[in-house]
């Protein structure tokens, strides 16, 4: 009898075994959970020519930044297929051969192409989607849309009870500003499968677009201690939970998840979200005027050290330049900020002028240059989604306009910023500084 995979797609291996234990190790992959390593090894054990199981395994060493057993896995698994793959086999190996490699626009058209023909082959739609994704990273400015657009162009190929399709299509609808629906699908994918890290990921985004900031809390709290601490999203769903204790002026608490789940020495997170989630809590503090131990950004710098040494990627670029300014270091903060420059002269930064302006922002901002801030910051706002990432990460950057207008003198423009805000979501932390301006 053929093999198919969990959407009834044909798989190329006669083992039983080996079918089995690829259709696992996807779905711990595509939940972000422990054990989609041991499964995939496994399939490949019982099957060494099942070119799937290993193109999945190849995708789970680039999820965790092993470049070269993911080009070792890669190559095997196009060897296979080019002696004997199918179509959607060869295509299939072909999408996440050029996005293992790094060759991530390509990686971006191949993986619609082969959703456009094959849209329930879910390993390859996933690539486009979710906060880091090619979508994310392609340098566009519409990429929440676009990510809509993707999920709605192919959701009639799946059931209602596809726990990851609802789970995606939620997150989406909810970044790009329907949060309702997304707020309700993200409910949905999360219930078909709570053993889902991306899952409850999802929902405390949807969650935040909605304003429901202790519902996020209390999910988190609930949830999260069923969560293995060695799962790659376990530091930085609990940094939602502490973006919440900020927004309702618990600053005490926020660093209480930051020490338990967050800080570099007790996650096993990937370093992305290590340096953003990091970074990104501790100049929010600092920021809103908490104090922030020395310590705690000396830890961070230390750890982000190694990583990101080259400009060119945007959103760790943001987030590296927010460390230099925030801890001081001025010539690592001048360098990034002159490569950056350098890229977008040459035309090979694909989200733009957008990433050094930021830089030399968050530099005036640390410098207590307000005004020098908003000079740079206002002009570009509407070019901040081209870095990635997510409307919580993205955040920040708005975070640092609004408290620098404020500390400039700006408060007509601080006031209508935040009934922008507001408008879009409820916040506690953005009433409390409306009712300071309108006093």
């Amino acid at each position: 009898m053929a093999h198919l995979d969990r959407r009834g797609l044909p798989l190329s291996t006669t083992s039983d075994w080996a079918a089995e234990r690829y259709r696992e190790g996807v779905d711990l992959l595509l939940s972000a959970w422990p054990g989609a390593a041991e499964a995939l090894d496994e399939a490949v054990a019982a099957d060494p020519d099942f070119a799937l199981a290993h193109a999945a395994r190849a995708r789970l060493h680039a999820i965790r930044g092993e470049a070269a057993a993911a080009r070792a896995r890669i190559e095997t698994a196009h060897g296979i297929v080019t002696r004997n793959g199918t179509p959607r086999e060869r295509s299939h190996v072909a999408a996440l051969a050029l996005a293992v490699t790094g060759q991530s626009a390509k990686a971006l058209d191949s993986a619609l192409a082969h959703a456009d023909t094959w849209p329930r082959d879910v390993l390859i739609l996933s690539l486009p989607l979710g906060a880091f994704g090619l979508l994310a990273f392609s340098g566009i400015a519409d990429h929440d849309q676009a990510r809509v657009d993707l999920c709605e162009r192919h959701a009639a190929h799946f059931a209602p009870d596809d726990w990851w399709f609802a789970t995606y299509r939620g997150w989406c609808h909810a970044e790009n500003g329907a949060v309702k629906v997304g707020r309700d699908l993200a409910q949905r994918g999360f219930e078909l499968r709570r053993n889902n890290a991306n899952g409850a990921h999802a929902l405390s985004h949807t969650l935040f677009e909605d304003g429901a900031g202790e519902e996020a809390e209390a999910l988190i709290a609930h949830w999260l201690p069923d969560y293995d601490r060695s799962g790659i999203l376990h530091g930085h769903i609990a940094w939602h939970a502490a973006l919440s204790a900020l927004e309702r002026d618990d600053p005490e608490h926020a660093l209480r998840i930051y020490a338990e789940h967050v800080q570099p020495s007790v996650t096993a997170g990937l370093p992305i979200n290590v340096v953003s989630d990091t970074v990104s809590l501790l100049w929010r503090m600092q920021a809103y005027g908490y104090a922030v131990p020395a310590r705690l950004w000396d830890e961070a710098k230390a750890y982000a050290s190694p990583y990101f040494t080259k400009a060119g990627f945007a959103f760790a670029d943001a987030h590296m330049g927010l460390l230099a300014a925030a801890t001081g270091d001025r010539p690592a903060a001048a360098a990034r900020i002159d490569a950056l420059t350098d890229l977008v002269a040459a035309g090979t930064l694909a989200a733009g002028p957008v990433v050094p302006a930021i830089c030399r922002a968050v530099l005036a901002f640390a410098d207590e240059d307000y005004s020098g801030c908003v000079r740079i910051l206002e002009p570009v706002t509407a070019e901040v989604p081209r870095i990635g990432g997510s409307g919580a990460q993205r955040e920040i950057i708005e975070d640092t306009l609004l408290v620098a207008l404020m500390r400039s003198g700006e408060a007509a423009k601080a006031r209508a910023l935040l009934d922008r805000r507001l408008h879009r979501r409820p916040s506690p932390r953005d009433r409390r500084w409306h009712t300071l301006l309108t006093a």
